[in-house]
């Protein structure tokens, strides 16, 4: 299975900043030593015209030639550098690429990504560009141009924070789908409007989140009863945990788990292609974040080889 990193960017934080930037150095890590049946690939940045497929061009260009005001810096939540804006370049193409190999392999991910704060004219909440808005419609354009069909598109956003950019991106198109489980009451304060919105009280546990997170499938596959999505985005949070400083869901790190599991066995059962995004976690304990994500690409690594039919 191939997924793709972009840990040689790293921003430098003021001290004592919320984000715990350090947390994919430690996962790229604990995949090269734990997980040998992944391989790992240097992402190559998203170009301005794949950008363009998402956001406007003014805002591409205040992102890449440092025009960003100080209250959009502010929003985004990271001052600006050449170092942001090449990161937040090949964040996107991470998932380009696992977008890709997954339409040939079933299964590929992004080892960060999941930037779905952001909107077509401006970022926010640690999000600068939204990859996987640019991947899907990057996707679906391939799709038109190699094989002359339209590629239907399934977002499943189970990150503890709405994503709200994403919604709002895709509000008047009927080809993607958008799906967010999220708290109720965390940012964005301010929500856009999915396809199918779960909200879900503070203090949600494991049985309550994964029986909401049946309902979702179920509603997802009836509202394509005509044919299920040719491809999904899978924004697989860390932050629903129990221990997540932003998170204010009580999942286990079992809980979790099986959360993957039940996605990634919806879609290989359907023969759709899924694209992880490793999206927020914000652990009091970084490293039960990263056991977290290595959870989550060890479950998308078993259901690759089950569908390439590969010994596990």
């Amino acid at each position: 299975m191939q997924a793709f990193y972009a840990t040689h960017f790293v921003l430098q934080l003021p001290e004592g900043h919320r984000f715990p930037m350090q947390k994919y150095r430690l996962l790229r890590e604990r995949v090269e030593g734990e997980l040998p049946g992944i391989r790992l690939n240097q992402a190559l940045p998203a170009s301005e015209g794949e950008l363009a497929l998402a956001h406007t061009p003014h805002y591409i260009a205040a992102v890449l030639q440092g025009h960003l005001s100080d209250a959009q810096q502010r929003e985004i939540g990271f001052p600006w550098s050449d170092r942001m804006a090449e990161r937040a370049c090949r964040s996107v193409g991470a998932t380009i690429q696992a977008a890709r190999a997954a339409l040939k392999h079933g299964v590929a991910a992004n080892m960060a990504g999941g930037t779905h704060h952001a909107s077509a004219e401006k970022g926010g909440g640690y999000c600068v560009f939204n990859d996987v808005a640019v991947a899907a419609r990057l996707m679906q354009a391939e799709a038109h141009r190699l094989h002359r069909r339209l590629l239907r598109v399934a977002v499943i956003d189970l990150d503890v924070h709405q994503g709200n950019g994403t919604a709002a991106i895709f509000r008047d198109d009927p080809t993607v789908f958008t799906l967010s489980l999220h708290g109720e009451k965390n940012f964005p304060f301010r929500k856009e409007s999915s396809d199918l919105d779960v909200n879900l009280p503070d203090g949600c546990g494991d049985a309550q989140y994964l029986a909401a997170l049946d309902t979702a499938l179920d509603e997802l596959w009836a509202r394509h009863r005509d044919g299920p999505p040719g491809m999904i985005f899978f924004l697989a949070g860390a932050d629903p945990h129990e221990n997540d400083r932003l998170g204010r869901l009580k999942l286990s790190t079992e809980g979790l788990a099986e959360r993957d599991r039940r996605v990634l066995a919806a879609a290989r059962e359907r023969r759709i292609p899924v694209a992880l995004s490793m999206a927020g976690g914000y652990g009091r304990d970084i490293d039960v974040t990263v056991q977290i994500q290595v959870n989550t690409l060890s479950a998308a690594l078993d259901s690759w080889q089950r569908w390439n039919n590969q010994p596990t």
